[in-house]
């Protein structure tokens, strides 16, 4: 095993030595408020930057108002101080009691009373955002700015233009001086998502900061001071870039001061009937409909599923089966998680017709050949019942021999 590997192979079993030594009550939660969703604004991020001031969060779009107010959001990590919740009253946070995920957060709590830099790696949907919000949260830096930049959303000639700012006429449109992200952050934590995606420029310019706590705007040659904390997030494998001399080995190693790696929920799926009942009352309420529960045969597929697309995954199958559900008991079909399996399996060698038609075959007989109501073939598939009739006829599919 290599130096960089074994590096991970030492945290994740250092999780499970902070949990031997300091266990935390299997009822006990991280406790927000006013907090929507806990994995919402990982893909939010794509659309602009967020800044933090005392506990509220300030959203600014390239195109936008760069002082939008979104609703103030607090968590608590303290010692003695977590909120305790049933499994049927999941709070806004990070929601969940598995083994893997409970270590995730006592290292928060160890690293936040700190100025350490975080790395967070973890695949896509499992709640990095989260992480690093909670990381700044429980810190001392908690009322300052918290300002998340999505790397992979800006373009790479305007990237150490947002990070670092531009003095006027730097470039062609520089009609005015501007400060970069890390002047925004100054006194507080910046938020470098997918920081893998930086370009070698960019790259050398963060490592500077990193090391001396400066940095100079594009077009200008003051050296700026800046007092920030970074805490950066991946679902990349960095060591990896390091290797095939894509990513820098002194910023992977500035960068990864403390990682923190984020379980998949297959990992976890322990947590996945908190979460899902979490994500149901939710939508019961946006939707305004009597959803009471989820039903044991739903339940036991949602524990099978390897979710691919993690939390994420899980909550937008929650929504959408909380928007056909006819009843209080939420029914998720077999056929559903199976679709979404087809998504990212590998390529197939059947044409699109052969997939199609297996497709519907298999949905319709899920649904024991029932073609419409909220819990026919045509609602699954996000048909009309006709147009899935006249696709059946198209591609040769036997109602009766499927349903069989």
């Amino acid at each position: 095993m290599n130096q960089l590997s074994a590096r991970h192979s030492d945290v994740r079993r250092s999780y499970s030595t902070l949990l031997a030594e300091r266990p935390i009550d299997d009822t006990t939660f991280i406790h927000t408020r006013s907090y929507h969703s806990p994995y919402e604004s990982e893909s939010s991020a794509i659309r602009g930057e967020h800044t933090w001031r005392g506990g509220q969060e300030v959203r600014s779009d390239n195109a936008g108002d760069p002082h939008e107010a979104v609703s103030a959001r607090t968590l608590s990590f303290r010692p003695g101080h977590a909120t305790k919740a049933s499994q049927s009253q999941a709070l806004g946070g990070m929601v969940g009691q598995a083994p893997a995920m409970r270590a995730v957060l006592e290292a928060v709590q160890l690293v936040a009373r700190t100025d350490a830099t975080v790395l967070i790696t973890g695949e896509t949907g499992v709640g990095k955002e989260l992480i690093a919000r909670a990381v700044h949260e429980a810190s001392d830096r908690r009322g300052r700015a918290l300002v998340t930049v999505n790397c992979a959303a800006l373009p790479g000639e305007l990237i150490e233009s947002e990070l670092f700012g531009h003095e006027r006429g730097a470039f062609t449109g520089a009609i005015n001086q501007r400060r970069g992200r890390f002047e925004m952050a100054d006194g507080g934590t910046i938020f470098l998502d997918e920081v893998g995606e930086l370009s070698a420029q960019a790259q050398a310019k963060l490592l500077r900061v990193l090391q001396e706590q400066a940095l100079e705007r594009v077009g200008g040659g003051e050296l700026i001071k800046v007092n920030v904390r970074v805490v950066a997030a991946t679902n990349r494998d960095l060591a990896q870039m390091v290797r095939a001399s894509t990513f820098r080995a002194d910023l992977f190693y500035r960068l990864d001061v403390f990682p923190l790696v984020v379980p998949p929920l297959r990992e976890r799926r322990t947590d996945i009937p908190l979460l899902a009942r979490h994500f149901l009352h939710k939508y019961a309420r946006k939707l305004g409909k009597p959803l009471q529960d989820i039903s044991a045969a739903s339940m036991e597929r949602l524990c099978r599923y390897n979710w691919p697309g993690n939390v994420r995954e899980l909550q937008n199958i929650i929504e959408r089966m909380a928007i056909v559900a006819p009843g209080p008991t939420l029914e998720v079909h077999a056929g559903l998680l199976r679709q979404a399996d087809a998504e990212v399996a590998a390529p197939s060698t059947d044409s699109l017709q052969d997939v199609t038609r297996n497709h519907i075959a298999r949905v319709l007989k899920d649904c024991r050949g029932i073609i419409e109501g909220p819990r026919g073939a045509a609602a699954i598939l996000g048909l009309k019942p006709s147009t899935l009739r006249y696709r059946m006829k198209l591609l040769g599919v036997d109602k009766a021999a499927a349903a069989a």
